[in-house]
């Protein structure tokens, strides 16, 4: 990975404020707070909706519920990618009911008003007998829409900071681990009983990790982690994997690493099965773990990216959907084994979901009081005090 121009990495202990404590129990129970997060968080901030590689083609789609508003993405015929509201603009119908799929158009079930695949009203039976009707002016409601390394964001304010300004402390950082050409191997989705701010505290340390990761403990050791952005929106670093070793059920790598374009399309590299991390790309005895508020945590591996979404439901309840993303090119080789480390991290995910319930079970009781962070929890220390800022 390129540092160059970025902050230096420094170990956790290192970035830590004295006198952090855990956030007051209101944050994690109260209804009224989690009206204030919608309007104040999920109503202005960039949100991560999805992958380019799941409307590959022309005509692909997918539907995604961002707090209560149902929006299409589509991929138009020039490979645009577009947001719609899933509204009719002639009654306002819901367009689309189910959560994917492929169409050469977009037709309202009610009364077959029908839109191009970049939202332009094409078609409405029998309104050209109404004086002054322009198919023109009834174009699908867009929402912004914006791009950063193949992943797709959408933001719901009338006037958006521009994607490309959120992401400027991203900026050629994740460039030559090529995200924008992966595709997607697997997707789980996890209801899970805790505040969606547990999730981004608990992803943000492996303080927890020796007692309850014992896999992962074995393969990246708890205390290596170091952290270049440590304040702000953008939050992590790395964390090391023992030499030769991978963070699969196995201990091995599961598929061609992701940045290693070169062995990719080497005849001679590909019939290699050996993985010595130390002669491999830079970085790949590393896992990289970055939080972006308020709904992606990102996790790069040498071999494959895990990304998760994180939708509250209740203040007590989150959506959480996990995709494992792999090199098109590892799809075709023989040791291309993806079960390996869905396997790992679905066991570590549902570890980690379970400690976040019952963190939430005894957060919700009268005896909680917040709680002094470690040297070891900097990161979401700095998590809540961007989030209290952001709310205030």
């Amino acid at each position: 990975m390129r540092t160059t121009g970025t902050p230096a990495f420094r170990r956790t202990a290192e970035i830590f404020k004295s006198g952090a404590k855990t956030l007051p129990q209101r944050y994690f129970v109260s209804p009224k707070v989690f009206a204030e997060e919608q309007e104040k968080v999920f109503s202005r901030q960039w949100l991560l909706v999805g992958h380019q590689s799941q409307i590959a083609d022309a005509g692909d789609y997918f539907v995604q519920n961002v707090i209560g508003e149902s929006l299409i993405l589509m991929r138009d015929k020039r490979g645009g990618i577009h947001g719609f509201f899933n509204v009719c603009r002639h009654r306002g119908t819901r367009l689309k009911e189910d959560q994917c799929g492929h169409a050469s158009a977009i037709q309202c079930p009610y009364h077959s008003w029908t839109y191009g695949l970049d939202g332009r009203l094409i078609g409405a039976p029998h309104m050209d007998e109404v004086p002054g009707f322009n198919k023109a002016d009834y174009s699908l409601h867009p929402v912004t829409l914006g791009l950063w390394e193949g992943f797709i964001f959408v933001n719901l304010d009338n006037n958006p900071r521009p994607l490309e300004k959120w992401f400027a402390p991203f900026a050629g950082k994740f460039s030559h681990w090529n995200m924008p050409i992966l595709r997607s191997v697997k997707r789980i989705e996890y209801e899970v009983r805790a505040n969606w701010k547990l999730m981004f505290e608990n992803y943000s340390e492996c303080y927890h990790c020796p007692g309850v990761h014992p896999q992962l403990q074995k393969i990246s050791p708890y205390d290596s982690a170091e952290n270049d952005l440590s304040a702000g929106p953008f939050l992590g670093g790395f964390m090391k994997i023992n030499q030769g070793k991978s963070l699969t059920m196995s201990g091995n790598a599961c598929a061609l690493g992701i940045a290693d374009s070169a062995r990719a399309r080497d005849p001679v590299l590909q019939k290699k099965n050996d993985y010595d991390h130390e002669q491999q790309h830079e970085g790949t005895n590393q896992v990289w773990y970055y939080s972006i508020f308020p709904n992606m945590l990102l996790s790069i591996h040498p071999e494959y990216v895990m990304v998760h979404q994180l939708w509250p439901q209740t203040p007590e309840r989150t959506l959480i959907v996990c995709d494992w993303l792999f090199h098109p090119d590892a799809f075709s080789r023989k040791d291309f084994n993806p079960k390996d480390a869905i396997e790992f991290w679905d066991l570590t995910n549902k570890q980690d979901w379970h400690i976040c319930e019952l963190s939430q079970q005894g957060i919700a009781s009268h005896a909680y009081k917040p709680g002094p962070y470690s040297s070891r929890e900097s990161i979401p220390a700095a998590w809540d005090e961007y989030y209290v800022r952001v709310m205030h």
